[in-house]
């Protein structure tokens, strides 16, 4: 590994550090939000904004940036804090999140934030979205990427899987789908509530390009991204196995963290840990 892309992994490592403690106090601040969720997703978002995303903060609307949709919307104060570590937003704003007054609502909201590129919340919508901008950059000869990250548990929804086809018909080189793997979702496991079976042969059998690694590991991370983005036969899914409330021990693996916040006790015990 060269130098320079090891310090990059090191600032993305630092990043992902920075946005677990934001993600613990936005969640802490409003008593609610998704933490679980938020945490498994962290180095993935650490990776893709430090390294690959081409985006402005000075100019959020900048019309050659790349895009990223966060299809499973409930996780965004992960991305609120990943806006604030690459500017777009400001550090004390994370204690607006939830507020009435301020710029982070429960979910995103393209029309508040600044880098925030498409409402979501409902679950299932985001890849049909990452198609259209994908075409539309194709169509204007631009080399603009469409991102979208889902949850595993979204991949219920029926217009994920025709979002899928739609993509490998029109061989969209420039969507890359992150599956969030975590293995858990509201209501318990996904394999006691519907399992998902082979997930990297069933991306595959509908044209995908298919790359599965550790979610949490920087190296594959990185990697990853690059294969996505030198691949031009097809649309790329990264399948990244994730651990549900990464980098908090008494979070971690626990379905219960999917849809609550820490206490006083329990931030101060987390924050010590991330430390």
């Amino acid at each position: 590994m060269s130098q320079s892309r090891r310090q990059t992994l090191q600032d993305a490592k630092v990043v992902a550090q920075k946005m677990r403690k934001s993600i613990l106090r936005m969640t802490h601040q409003a008593q609610g939000g998704h933490p679980g969720g938020c945490l498994s997703a962290t180095d993935l978002l650490a990776v893709l904004y430090r390294c690959f995303l081409r985006v402005d903060p000075k100019n959020p609307k900048w019309t050659e940036r790349d895009y990223f949709f966060l299809s499973k919307g409930h996780a965004v104060p992960a991305q609120y804090a990943v806006l604030i570590e690459m500017g777009f937003l400001a550090g004390e704003e994370i204690y607006d999140f939830r507020q009435r007054e301020g710029r982070l609502p429960a979910y995103p909201s393209c029309e508040l934030t600044p880098g925030i590129d498409m409402a979501s919340g409902s679950l299932g919508q985001g890849l049909s979205v990452a198609n259209g901008t994908a075409l539309a950059a194709r169509l204007n000869g631009s080399e603009q990427r469409a991102y979208v990250m889902l949850g595993d548990g979204e991949l219920h929804e029926g217009q994920v899987w025709e979002a899928m086809m739609t993509a490998a018909h029109y061989k969209l080189n420039n969507v890359c789908a992150i599956v969030d793997y975590n293995k858990l979702q509201l209501d318990g496991s996904l394999d006691e509530i519907k399992t998902l079976g082979d997930l990297r042969a069933k991306w595959a059998a509908f044209g995908w390009h298919t790359i599965e690694i550790d979610g949490h590991d920087f190296e594959q991370i990185y990697e990853a991204f690059t294969e996505a983005k030198d691949f031009k036969e097809a649309p790329s899914v990264i399948i990244a196995h994730t651990v549900k409330g990464k980098g908090v021990s008494f979070m971690e693996d626990e379905v219960g963290w999917h849809c609550a916040a820490p206490s006083d006790e329990q931030l101060e015990v987390a924050l010590k840990e991330l430390s």
